[in-house]
């Protein structure tokens, strides 16, 4: 059956050994080239976490305010997608993260949480933004709020992008519809009350291929809040939201058959126990992208894993010595 990866029925020892399988002490690197060391210290041991512990979701270990989500893009763009995301957006530009000696992971703030740019395409992901946010699967867009249709538009033709067209929404909002220079989508909604530079966080696109299976996951195994469905007309579309603070997941049906994409964006989550949530996902038997392991240098251990379509879903547990723990964004 569909469902079975995401059914409680598996034996507790049995996924804990799996989870244990998975941490052989190896080198590994993040699609980025950061290196990472995979170790037996780091995993549960076998029989040390009850079934409940298993079956539970991971909101009792969810930090933070939010998520943050990051953006993959050819390298020979990078430039311009700085420009895009810190002059057109106008999101604050943060202090950015040197994962090996030629990739620099370049952030901006939303909020208390972050929109992460990396160049190159790399890794086995699939790339296709093709037709837009309703040719696919995976995350298509990002939705950022803003107060002043005109300020944004100013932004964007200083920073030489052609000007946003907004329609109204009827409510009082306004929206329109564009593309980062990677031909990635980007909602700008303009709202009485929002706050500028997108500070009231993020909203995430994810076309999914079977809604009942990715509801399952985002709130059984991340055990995001289920919010009620929001109808889209002006995208054609029926959202259904989960959330987790400032930052907001639209899950929104495709349907079977549809192209797929499953690099060009994903989403990290902070937990207090990486570990924990590597045990919940062998126990579930979910795709791993990146077994558990520790990222050298930068006192963090992380496991990344897949939704029901392959969108990244990567669990982070910071140290003290980590530039999060220290405020160092």
């Amino acid at each position: 059956m569909k469902h079975a990866r995401l059914l409680f029925g598996s034996v507790a020892a049995m996924a804990l050994a799996a989870c244990a399988a998975h941490a052989q002490d190896s080198t590994l690197t993040t699609p980025e080239g950061a290196l990472m060391d995979s170790a037996d210290d780091i995993s549960y041991a076998p029989g040390e976490l009850t079934q409940a512990q298993l079956e539970n979701s991971n909101a009792d270990i969810i930090t933070g305010n939010g998520m943050n989500v990051f953006r993959r893009f050819p390298r020979e763009i990078t430039d311009d997608m700085v420009n895009f995301y810190v002059n057109a957006l106008a999101l604050r530009s943060l202090n950015p993260i040197q994962l090996t000696s030629t990739q620099q992971m370049i952030l901006t703030g939303v909020g208390s949480m972050q929109i992460k740019l990396s160049a190159g395409q790399v890794g086995d992901r699939i790339y296709n933004l093709e037709g837009g946010y309703a040719a696919g699967t995976g995350i298509r867009f990002f939705l950022l709020r803003y107060p002043d249709a005109d300020v944004v538009t100013q932004r964007f033709v200083e920073a030489g992008f052609d000007a946003p067209e907004f329609i109204s929404r009827g409510d009082g909002a306004k929206q329109a519809l564009v593309q980062d220079p990677g031909g990635f989508e980007i909602v700008i909604l303009i709202a009485p009350g929002a706050k500028d530079h997108a500070d009231d966080g993020v909203g995430v696109g994810i076309g999914v291929s079977d809604l009942d299976e990715s509801r399952t996951f985002y709130r059984e195994f991340v055990g995001l809040e289920e919010l009620p469905v929001v109808e889209a007309p002006m995208m054609g579309t029926r959202f259904y939201p989960y959330r987790h603070g400032e930052t907001t997941l639209m899950l929104y049906d495709v349907g079977e058959g549809t192209t797929a994409d499953n690099g060009s964006a994903g989403i990290q989550y902070v937990v207090s126990d990486a570990p924990l949530a590597a045990a919940r996902g062998d126990f579930r038997e979910l795709g791993v992208q990146t077994p558990l392991n520790k990222l050298r240098g930068f006192d963090l251990i992380t496991v990344w894993l897949s939704d029901p379509d392959g969108v990244t879903n990567y669990f982070a547990q910071v140290g003290p010595n980590s530039r999060t723990a220290q405020g160092q964004n």
